[in-house]
């Protein structure tokens, strides 16, 4: 049961990790088109930021610590 929670721990902060990455990935490309004059929904990014993309980063910090603190405690 404790290694099933673990895999599934460990799947989830993997897609949240890559949700993570898209979304800096997103931020950087809308920066540089706002610099030149095209807009690529840095405005959308903005709005999202919020209830998207900070509890994200905190589901990823805390999960990073709940695994470590597993893995920690099983040895």
């Amino acid at each position: 049961m404790k290694e099933r929670l673990i895999g599934w721990l460990n799947q989830v902060l993997m897609l949240n990790v890559f949700l993570v990455l898209l979304s800096f990935l997103w931020l950087a490309i809308a920066v540089v088109g706002r610099s030149i004059g095209v807009s690529l929904g840095l405005d959308l990014w903005y709005r999202l930021w919020e209830p998207v993309f900070t509890p994200a980063i905190g589901i990823l910090m805390a999960g990073a610590i709940l695994s470590g603190l597993v893995s920690w405690v099983n040895k």
